[in-house]
């Protein structure tokens, strides 16, 4: 199988060393600068607790055009980086080529076929771009469970977790998707192949969309979040209107907020993804994240008031910082 990783950072390298290793595909990237000039040297290379994992890459190039039809292809890209990406893939998607994103938040095709969501979401998918880029038809959805950080261009550090969810964005099992997990699960996931990706899409949110943007306004680990009484309240105020949210859309969740706070918990002095990003320098993936649930909110006529002004803080802080460009509205 030709597969070809787009955006060979902490999440792509964690799929392309993997795949590479494992031996039954021919793993690709699409990347740039120092990683373009790192895989090309060393090929895929990622730290376990079981040593350096290190594996060929089959090519490297920045322009898609140079790899070709790809079988299956792996974004791995930031959100805000995805609407210029997307218009760059034509080159590599062939009529049965599969598109697995593999990125944090609320995807761009989310709500493709729920009533009400006729219409892209702007949040994520500014004028439909990507829409227009990659058809809905050959996406399989991805939920993915672990923890990598780049030590290095081309270079993945693995910390915790293998975990993986695919499947199809209208729900069910698929021959397609089961080929593709069958292909993940040889080379190490833990992988699961869901019946309502959706859902899962929507769980993983339901934590993220507080612990990420606390962290990243105060600099905290979401110990220290969990640990502060007020704090915690605000989130599970929160949690609650993003469930009310995910039960108009068909991914109801039974958990309770403190139910959820208790597995987190049990990460430690852990440090998210955005706050890993505000203190890199890196723009912050707020948009997938927040003001995805914030529009779908708005779009139902669902009251977030707890969610707007997590919105609203974290995106002034992200402007303020030059870490959020995007104007308020």
């Amino acid at each position: 199988m030709k597969v070809c990783i787009v955006g060979a950072g902490a999440i792509g390298g964690f799929f392309g060393t993997r795949l590479a290793a494992a031996g039954r595909a021919q793993v690709s990237a699409v990347a740039r600068g120092a990683t373009l000039g790192a895989l090309a040297k060393h090929g895929w290379r990622m730290n376990t607790t079981d040593g350096l994992i290190q594996a060929p890459v089959a090519q490297v190039s920045d322009d898609p055009a140079a790899l070709g039809p790809q079988d299956l292809v792996v974004i791995a890209v930031k959100g805000p980086a995805l609407p210029a990406v997307a218009r760059s893939m034509g080159p590599l998607l062939g009529p049965q080529t599969v598109v697995l994103p593999a990125m944090n938040g609320v995807p761009w095709w989310f709500c493709e076929g729920l009533p009400g969501f006729e219409h892209p979401l702007q949040s994520v998918d500014p004028g439909g771009s990507i829409a227009a880029s990659i058809p809905f038809e050959q996406i399989v959805g991805c939920v993915v469970h672990a923890s990598t950080f780049s030590l290095a261009p081309g270079l993945v550090q693995h910390k915790m977790g293998q975990g993986l969810i695919v499947g199809e964005p209208r729900g069910g099992h698929s021959d397609r998707a089961e080929r593709i997990a069958d292909l993940l699960a040889h080379a190490g996931f833990d992988l699961t192949h869901s019946k309502n990706v959706r859902y899962d899409v929507w769980y993983k949110l339901w934590g993220n969309l507080t612990m990420n943007p606390v962290s990243a306004i105060t600099g905290a680990t979401i110990d220290r979040i969990l640990g502060d009484s007020m704090v915690r309240s605000f989130c599970s105020r929160a949690m609650q209107e993003a469930s009310a949210v995910g039960a108009r859309i068909g991914c109801a969740i039974e958990q309770s907020p403190e139910d959820r706070h208790a597995v987190t918990a049990k990460l430690g002095a852990f440090k998210t993804s955005m706050l890993q990003d505000v203190e890199a320098g890196r723009e912050i993936e707020l948009d997938g994240i927040v003001t995805a649930v914030q529009e779908i909110a708005q779009r139902l006529g669902e009251p977030t008031p707890s969610i707007d002004a997590l919105l609203g803080l974290t995106r002034l802080f992200g402007q303020t910082h030059g870490l959020y460009p995007r104007a308020a509205t």
